[in-house]
């Protein structure tokens, strides 16, 4: 575990079959249910668990959440993380607790209104910040005011400036990396007047971003933004999934159509998936030309994990709060967690203060 790194990510859906056949045939993730309670499942690449797969609690969905992916940042001490992010004027959803066998959590809002977790896990996997095909590559924040954020991010986890890209009218794209990291691991940057409350996006890594586009539009998903290219040579796509949630593909490099007045020009290979989930170089920054249309985030549930060799967590949860179309987060939820092989929480609901 490596503070300031993205741990684990989970998908609350309205229907959680639907969009486990479109993130499997977009993604190419398999699926497996938690074993301590079917109806939570687990995203997989190669064996290992990457995310969360749960169904929207009755209780959200009468205040107006919609599908959303919520992200987990590490910490070495939750309950400093959430007294500190107090003081910055950030809001608690749902108060540390303790998960047996897995870590301690926490889920709070920033002070415009993204909604993130905090977790440390029970037991410390192997951690860098290479690059695994499958995982999250990349996790972006359209803020009120993207300075005000990463002030605020910045004092919470020590992330260090890494560049900007300049996106004209719309300013910088600021993306920052973990004290002492070797990559950026995302990007922030003030949304558009009128687009989704603030919220964070995390991007798949994937073999091909343009391929993943198709597939998201073949099988119900529609395209947001892209598939466009990004400084360093990579590819995104932003997609809202067939329930509404938004998420983002990331290729370090992405097939295309030969010209048909060349056909000599071959078309670039796209990488061959590993046999195992090892790790892989960094690959080129993501950076949005335009804003990703966002969907309202949601607070974090949790439940009993299950620890796994990249000491993240696969959780279970229920009732949460999340945030409505106007940014207003509301949350609700705790509980047990058990230990996977990758550490990535499963959480159970629970009421929370």
């Amino acid at each position: 575990m490596v503070p300031g790194t993205f741990i684990w990510h989970e998908l609350m859906t309205t229907d959680p079959e639907a969009a486990i056949g479109f993130y499997q045939k977009t993604i190419g993730w398999g699926v497996m249910p938690w074993q301590q309670d079917p109806n939570y499942r687990m995203f997989m690449w190669n064996g290992v668990p990457m995310a969360g797969l749960m169904l929207l609690p009755e209780q959200e969905l009468a205040r107006g959440a919609r599908p959303y992916w919520l992200s987990y940042i590490a910490v070495a001490d939750v309950d400093a993380a959430v007294i500190r992010a107090g003081t910055l004027g950030a809001k608690t959803y749902l108060e540390p607790m303790d998960i047996p066998t897995v870590g301690r959590v926490a889920v709070l809002a920033d002070p415009q209104g993204a909604v993130f977790g905090v977790y440390r896990p029970a037991q410390s996997g192997a951690d860098s910040d290479a690059l695994v095909l499958g995982d999250f590559s990349w996790h972006e924040l359209g803020a009120d005011d993207w300075k005000s954020a990463w002030e605020f991010y910045r004092a919470m986890f020590g992330w260090e400036h890494e560049s900007q890209f300049d996106m004209g009218d719309a300013g910088p794209y600021w993306m920052f990396r973990r004290q002492g990291g070797s990559r950026a691991l995302g990007g922030m940057f003030s949304r558009f007047p009128g687009t989704p409350a603030a919220s964070w996006v995390p991007y798949a890594y994937v073999r091909n971003a343009d391929r993943a586009a198709e597939l998201a539009q073949t099988h119900g998903g529609r395209i947001a933004n892209g598939p466009m290219d990004v400084p360093g040579g990579g590819r995104i796509a932003q997609i809202l999934d067939p329930q509404g949630g938004a998420f983002a593909v990331h290729s370090a490099a992405a097939a295309r159509p030969e010209p048909t007045a060349a056909p000599s020009v071959k078309r670039p290979t796209a990488a061959k998936p590993a046999p195992k989930p090892a790790r892989k170089a960094p690959a080129s920054k993501p950076v949005a030309k335009k804003p990703a249309v966002k969907k309202a985030p949601a607070s974090k549930p949790a439940a009993k994990k299950l620890a796994t060799p990249k000491g993240r967590p696969v959780k279970k949860a229920a009732a949460k709060k999340a945030v409505t179309p106007k940014g207003r987060p509301a949350k609700k939820s705790a509980a047990r967690k058990a230990a996977t092989p990758k550490g990535r929480p499963v959480k159970k609901a629970a009421r929370r203060t």
